[in-house]
């Protein structure tokens, strides 16, 4: 019989399962980290990564349709302004789009996602649908990568402006908001999941849910990675 975690097991659960699972451990995270990406993967990794970006609002609406409770539809709706953008503040995909044009690729070229690979687009897809179909809190602990994002993503902004120096400054707004975003927002879905999977069968169901969520985002890598090591084989 599963037994109900403490708040501080189960978080630490969650927790843990960035240990070993986060994108982070990635072979593509840690050549483009070190500085060791072509400007041509840099912007196939830009491209690929848009399809992800744009499906974040996708997702949270999803949770919020699933969830009957007002207060937490509250807590959570920003979320989709974040990156939609809402009145003047343009949001996170407009930033995105913004890195791509810095990286040299035209706006019209990621919107339509002719560069997106069918692998990268099958595990977008996944974690849509698992938001839709699952019970709102596990799809909230889902979300829960955002712990262990803010470390990453001051990496990432450093690696770029580091070593990425064709790419200009302008570009990096959206790695920058996320640096402090990202850790707002984790601490809020952490909240809600402690609070709302309140069984041990809810409780296990979150540590998966994270778990394939860490899978999503490696999967989008190894598909990555796939395309890179081909375009070196077929290269005289």
């Amino acid at each position: 019989m599963t037994v109900i975690l403490s708040t501080e097991l189960f978080s630490a659960s969650l927790r843990a399962v960035g240990t070993d699972r986060y994108h982070h451990l990635h072979p593509v995270h840690k050549r483009m980290n070190a500085g060791e990406m072509t400007p041509a993967q840099i912007r196939t990794w830009v491209a690929n990564r848009y399809c992800y970006q744009r499906s974040i609002p996708v997702k949270d609406a999803a949770i919020i349709s699933n969830c009957p409770l007002r207060e937490v539809r509250r807590t959570w709706l920003h979320r989709i302004a974040d990156h939609d953008g809402i009145a003047d503040e343009q949001g996170g995909i407009e930033a995105w789009l913004r890195l791509s044009e810095a990286c040299g690729l035209s706006r019209e070229e990621v919107l339509d996602e002719r560069h997106v690979l069918p692998g990268v687009r099958f595990a977008v897809d996944a974690y849509v649908n698992f938001a839709r179909q699952q019970q709102w809190p596990v799809a909230v602990a889902s979300s829960l990568t955002e712990l262990f994002a803010p470390d990453l993503m001051s990496e990432r902004l450093s690696a770029f402006q580091r070593f990425y120096t064709w790419v200009p400054a302008w570009g990096f707004d959206y790695f920058k908001s996320r640096i402090t975003r990202a850790k707002t927002d984790s601490e809020e879905g952490l909240e809600l999941t402690l609070k709302y999977c309140a069984t041990a069968e809810l409780q296990q169901s979150a540590i998966a849910a994270l778990r394939f969520k860490c899978d999503v985002l490696w999967n989008m890598l190894d598909a990555m990675q796939m395309y890179f090591d081909w375009h070196l084989e077929m290269t005289p």
